[in-house]
């Protein structure tokens, strides 16, 4: 559905995107993150065709954003990070507007225009003006807007910037329809908890480069080849810890009251491997988990210029 080739930006002697590659398959949600000036809204720009690179190419659903700009302006929903409303004008009317400039008539849009309110949770506002919105609402307005012609794919950029608790949920909550509607969501968001939550896919991008992608957990282990493994036990804490102890890949166990925590450097069938020799041997064990790895914690150990394996 998107498909980077080595998509480079220059201004100068300054490199804005180097050498970027992607691909990202129908239905994805797609999360970019990176510190401000990584190259996240650059990258979003040349796809959506507002801005060319220096080099390289993308394709948005097989069309070339440099040789097809009128088609895969067709394909996608662009939401940049920063947007103008126009003044004197109705929420309903700054839709039929958009609606109008990509051709809908106006039969179809009374329709559809009711419909993209209620998905945004805009429906009690069709009759408000935009500019009196508060920035929550404007920013679902947009997010409605980039819908009007029923696009494959949206592009947010930084959709929850600014936004309150609340309002992030309501956005939050829309984002998890339109996944369940089939779309491809290309996302950038400094709220990294919330990208975690609704992304399949998540890249980090650093420097114009693209640094690790994959799930939190693939990147937590591309990064340091390891992992924190909780062992809930009876009182017997100590038995379970002589065992795990004898392990090569076992290192830092810690023994509680009723559990026992080691980090682990194992591969994931080693993983297996060991709880499996550990029930066969009839040791008391409650659960053995894996923590959960924290986005934030990888994105800064990233950044900092930790190389992957």
């Amino acid at each position: 559905m998107i498909e980077i080739i080595d998509l480079t930006k220059r201004y100068g002697h300054f490199t804005a995107l180097d050498s970027l590659s992607l691909q990202i398959d129908k239905g994805t949600v797609f999360g970019f993150v990176g510190q401000n000036g990584a190259g996240k809204s650059t990258t979003f720009s040349i796809l959506a065709t507002l801005l060319a690179p220096t080099s390289g190419t993308a394709y948005i659903n097989g069309y070339n954003i440099q040789k097809e700009p009128k088609m895969v302006r067709k394909q996608l929903g662009y939401m940049p990070d920063f947007f103008g409303v126009y003044d004197q004008l109705k929420t309903s009317e700054y839709l039929h507007f958009y609606g109008a400039s990509y051709g809908i008539p106006f039969h179809e849009r009374e329709q559809l225009i009711p419909q993209l309110l209620d998905l945004v949770n805009l429906s009690h506002k069709k009759d408000s003006y935009v500019d009196l919105l508060s920035r929550g609402m404007k920013q679902r307005l947009c997010l409605a807007r980039c819908l009007i012609h029923d696009p494959e794919v949206l592009i947010l950029d930084e959709p929850a910037s600014g936004l309150d608790p609340r309002a992030r949920v309501e956005m939050r909550e829309i984002l998890k329809e339109l996944k369940e509607m089939g779309k491809t969501i290309l996302i950038s968001s400094h709220i990294l908890p919330e990208l975690a939550e609704m992304c399949d896919i998540i890249g980090i991008i650093d420097q114009g480069k693209l640094v690790a992608q994959g799930s939190v957990s693939d990147i937590q282990a591309q990064l340091r080849g390891e992992r924190l493994i909780i062992v809930k036990t009876n009182d017997e804490a100590a038995a379970a810890a002589a065992f795990f102890e004898d392990d090569h890949n076992v290192s830092k166990l810690t023994i509680a009251e009723d559990s026992l925590t080691f980090i682990y450097k194992g591969t994931d069938q080693e993983q297996m491997e060991l709880l499996k020799k550990a029930i066969l041997k009839g040791l008391p064990i409650k659960s053995f988990a894996e923590e959960e790895s924290n986005l934030e914690d990888v994105f800064m150990e990233i950044t900092k210029g930790v190389e992957l394996q």
